[in-house]
């Protein structure tokens, strides 16, 4: 079985992605606060000397270690989220491993939400509006960071397009949407941004075997929402990514 580290393996996404590739990969689990009685060891990513040797012989890493909440502050996003983030860089750089999968998130153009029809969308106000006309947000649109959370992510993809060029770390990032533990939305915005627990296994299982010849992607990771507002059609095109389910399931 190949191995795969998760860094962050102790929340929910983590959790959910072992759950997923339990029976196909050997998983070698890492965070700073795992839960009792699990497998993930506890070591914090601050500290590189800690979890090094954990990488080496990996066939890739899914770096999912940082504090998650978007309304993490500067402070805690320059202590916590960027060191971890340079230092699974910089391990799976050292322990030879073939790509890297980074949890970016959605946030990083989260300020085009207060702009219409965005704006209304995630408000749930979809009077006069045509989900089918409604202009997708690509990756290749500028990025508008919503908060200090959202930076650190916009910084955590710059650093892995440079890990990718200087050292030919395959790096695949992820803009993540919504995850939550009910696995459905709790508020009109959810409607556009779910990504299902089904998915999102999908979603990271198609990174995992995209192409070798993939040097660097950025990608949003959504389910197949009516009224989603995000391109995945890179995703689809590049990842083989196809979601299966939609947030209209829960109307």
């Amino acid at each position: 079985m190949r191995k795969i580290v998760i860094t962050g393996a102790a929340g929910l996404i983590g959790t959910l992605i072992e759950r997923g590739f339990r029976d196909r990969y050997e998983i070698v689990g890492i965070d700073r606060a795992p839960r009792r009685g699990t497998n993930v060891r506890r070591l914090d990513l601050s500290r590189p000397r800690a979890f090094a040797s954990l990488f080496s012989g990996a066939e890739a890493v899914i770096d999912l270690a940082a504090r998650p909440s978007d309304r993490t502050p500067w402070s805690d996003v320059w202590r916590n989220n960027l060191p971890a983030t340079m230092n699974a860089l910089e391990a799976a750089r050292r322990g030879g491993v073939r790509r890297i999968i980074f949890a970016s998130s959605n946030h990083v153009t989260g300020m085009y939400e207060r702009d219409p029809p965005y704006s209304s969308i995630v408000a749930g106000a979809y009077a006069g509006l045509d989900p089918t006309a409604t202009p997708l947000i690509a990756r290749t649109w500028p990025v508008r960071p919503d908060g200090a959370y959202a930076l650190g992510k916009v910084l955590g993809e710059a650093a892995a397009r440079h890990y990718a060029d200087a050292y030919g770390l395959s790096a695949v990032c992820l803009r993540i949407g919504t995850v939550n533990a009910q696995n459905r939305p709790l508020e009109p915005r959810h409607y556009a941004t779910l990504l299902t627990h089904h998915d999102l296994v999908r979603l990271v299982e198609a990174a995992l075997a995209a192409p070798d010849d993939l040097a660097y992607g950025i990608y949003y990771g959504v389910s197949d929402n009516k009224w989603r507002f995000w391109d995945i059609a890179d995703a689809r095109e590049e990842l083989g990514y196809e979601p299966r389910d939609t947030a209209e399931a829960f109307r």
